[in-house]
């Protein structure tokens, strides 16, 4: 049989070879290159142009007469999008592309779970498949730099190493399905106010180590086949085609071999986008999401523009071969890739892994008792109280509408009150309490003020016939929220819910206010609150989780991938003024360059309202002192870092143990201590448990500008063991003995 294969591929070949104008289906065992080159071979210069530019929304040319398909993609990544109409952005109202909608990226974060990031990346490279798209747009790996940011809930939060351990399973697991993560957005995309414009200026070092890590480990560790640019400029030149990002830092020390997609409208120059790293151009002559235009598709940038330069001899040949190569590297990947899985949608093991990461990524920001008694209110015992008031807006909204490209169309939603109703039955009375108006993307819809007293109204009455009032409120993903194309107007509540919070505290002490966002808020009532949750957009199976939680059948075991700041001057990125957020609409400076989130809080001693790393637990956890396999090392060895956890409480739980690590010596600026390792670890009652991190060289490293590279010098360290970024258990000091260049 196995001669018989090899004839027939040796005949096959010459069949080929003797009709030029056929492409070569070679053995699939040889090398994808091999078949991207004889690919490239058979196309014409037009042919090979029109690879590089948009067809319609969201799908590229193919080359028909060699049976080379199209390129399709969808918005994620938090589901796949509905079907958008061919050439305009409304909705082409299928009956048959409703998903999953898993929960927002800032809640798989929370998680600090890489199985589960890996579970999230599998289940929706599965609805992918299905809807037969080549390119998932996602994940968002994005440094959360200011609360403001009206895109952070797409992203996974301010430590660098948090989000690049994060991101690798999501985008390994996606790809297992032949589609394309595409990575975005490359790079600094931390504001969406100006977003086609900004100018971002900030250090090597910043760059290099807080803003650039996460897409490192997406390249390089998790393989990803795609990147996409982002809107603003850097240093002057537009993210898209930027000849520093794209060429120098993603291509060539990278070694990324996939293809650079534009973010829509995100290009600007056809030289530019033939020069400088761009490989196919989506969505331009649009204003990035809504407008059209008078231009075809043939018209952009990278599409007649290219060619006649390209036949002008006015940019080189190489060029088009390089973006042609990649784009057919992409296809065989995916569209092309014959042991693709035919993938799966809405499936019941879609929805256990959106419940989930749900149940893992929910916060337990505050839990005390609402009198001076012991006993903290949550979680809530359903034999315990008769009357349980859910107050909201968020409480019935479908958090899956609105926020821009994070869009989802649904099979099944479950909404918090639901979820409620499903655990407690009809011990549950529902109050709106505030209006927020329907999801839009435009410009603030006012509520009338007789309309938010109305109801502010009815809920304090029914609060005080309650045995206890879960208020479920927050941010939702109506414009000047969370929401791409714009970013928040102000860091406290809208709708008037400080004013709704601080009346029903008044009837009654027993509450429990869940906030569903993607960012930190504002909080001038949190003394009188005993319980806090923070709640994230949970997806389809939302209402389950907060229910599992709250009850206490789950024991929340989320930490916060990002810090609340107790007022918004208190966030490194608003410590400088305008020009360095949101800029002066032509530029901006990260002044605070590396000292963002907890760097900022921990070096500044600005205390945070609630720390990076922290979340609640319903029992205890014991930490033993820690303690080093060795005092020093150098070189290329490495010491082992020990310490025993214990549940100390009645209750099975998970905890995740932090690493941080401080460079005592003190000869260049540095944060107090930055994550460098964590683990999350399962115990039942009294059981314990010895965890170790492996710490090297290179988890000592800075970003040196002299040399432009990393480095570390000889000095004294020390290793934080903690709940959070400020709690803080157990530290063990080592030192490091060698002066090395160190690369990693």
């Amino acid at each position: 049989m196995k001669n018989k294969l090899i004839l027939g591929s040796l005949v096959l070949g010459a069949f080929f070879q003797a009709n030029a104008q056929l492409p070569v289906y070679l053995d699939q065992k040889l090398s994808m290159q091999l078949r991207v080159e004889d690919a490239l071979s058979r196309m014409t210069l037009e042919e090979k142009v029109k690879l590089c530019y948009a067809q319609s929304k969201f799908s590229s040319h193919g080359v028909p007469r060699l049976g080379i398909p199209e390129i399709w993609m969808s918005d994620g990544p938090h589901g796949v999008r509905a079907e958008i109409n061919w050439n305009d952005w409304g909705y082409a109202n299928w009956t048959n592309d409703s998903i999953t909608a898993f929960p927002a990226l800032t809640c798989l974060a929370a998680t600090w779970s890489p199985e589960l990031s890996g579970a999230y990346g599998g289940a929706i490279g599965a609805e992918a498949r299905f809807r037969k798209k080549d390119i998932l747009l996602g994940p968002g790996v994005n440094i959360y730099r200011t609360p403001m940011n009206g895109r952070n809930f797409e992203y996974m939060g301010e430590d660098p190493y948090l989000a690049s351990i994060l991101c690798v399973p999501y985008i390994q697991e996606l790809q297992k399905n032949g589609v394309a993560a595409c990575v975005k957005h490359f790079a600094l995309n931390n504001q969406e106010l100006w977003r086609g414009h900004i100018d971002v200026r900030l250090s090597d070092r910043a760059l290099h180590e807080i803003y650039l890590p996460a897409f490192k480990a997406a390249v390089l560790e998790g393989e990803a086949w795609s990147i996409m640019g982002a809107y603003n400029k850097v240093r002057g030149q537009h993210a898209c085609h930027n000849d520093f990002l794209l060429n120098k830092i993603l291509k060539q020390d990278w070694g990324f071999d996939g293809v650079v997609v534009t973010d829509w409208g995100g290009c600007h120059d056809t030289y530019e986008a033939a020069m400088y790293g761009l490989d196919m151009e989506m969505g331009s002559y649009t204003n990035g999401l809504t407008t059209e235009s008078e231009f075809t598709y043939d018209d952009y940038y990278l599409a007649k523009p290219y060619l006649t330069m390209l036949q002008n001899g006015e940019v080189p040949e190489s060029t088009i071969n390089d973006k042609a190569t990649r784009i057919l590297r992409t296809l065989y990947r995916t569209a092309m890739n014959p042991e693709k899985p035919f993938g799966a949608v809405a499936t019941p093991e879609h929805y256990s892994v959106a419940e989930e990461i749900g149940n893992e990524g929910i916060v337990l920001l505050k839990n005390s008792s609402p009198s001076r008694k012991a006993e903290k209110l949550l979680p809530l015992q359903a034999d315990r109280y008769n009357n349980i008031l859910v107050v909201g807006d968020n409480a019935v909204r479908f958090l899956n509408e609105g926020g821009g490209s994070s869009e989802l169309k649904v099979k099944d939603m479950i909404s918090p009150l639901e979820g409620l109703r499903s655990m407690y039955g009809d011990k549950i009375k529902f109050a709106q309490g505030y209006a927020s108006g329907r999801p839009m993307y435009g410009n603030i819809e006012e509520i009338p003020q007789s309309v938010t007293e109305s109801l502010r109204h009815e809920a304090v009455e029914m609060a005080k016939k309650a045995d206890v009032v879960i208020m479920v409120g927050g941010l939702n993903k109506n414009h000047y929220q969370d929401c791409e194309g714009g970013d928040r107007l102000s860091y406290g509540l809208p709708f008037g819910q400080n004013e709704l919070i601080e009346e029903l505290q008044k009837v009654n002490p027993n509450i429990v206010l869940v906030l569903l966002s993607g960012n930190a808020v504002e909080m001038p009532w949190v003394n009188k609150i005993p319980a806090i949750v923070q709640g994230w957009y949970l997806g389809s199976m939302g209402g389950k989780s907060l229910a599992n939680v709250i009850s206490g059948k789950v024991n929340p075991s989320g930490k916060l991938p990002f810090s609340f700041p107790a007022k918004l001057s208190d966030c490194g990125a608003h410590a400088f003024g305008e020009i360095s957020y949101p800029g002066d609409s032509i530029m901006q400076e990260y002044k605070e360059d590396i000292l963002v989130g907890y760097r900022w809080h921990d070096t500044k001693k600005i205390p945070a309202l609630f720390s990076f790393g922290h979340g609640l637990s319903y029992t205890t956890f014991e930490y033993g002192n820690a303690s080093a396999s060795a005092k020093s090392f150098s070189g290329n060895e490495e010491i082992r870092i020990n310490v025993t956890v214990k549940n100390s409480g009645k209750t099975a739980g998970k905890e995740v143990i932090q690493l941080y690590i401080g460079d005592e010596t003190g000869k260049i600026m540095r944060p107090v201590k930055e994550l460098k390792g964590f683990d999350k670890i399962a115990l039942q009652p009294g059981e314990q448990k010895e965890v170790s991190f492996i710490v090297k060289a290179g988890d000592l490293k800075y970003y040196d500008e002299a040399i432009g590279d990393w480095n570390v010098a000889s000095g004294k360290f020390k290793a934080y063991i903690g709940s959070s970024s400020t709690d803080i258990r157990s530290t063990v000091p080592f030192t490091y003995k060698n002066d090395l260049l160190v690369k990693k």
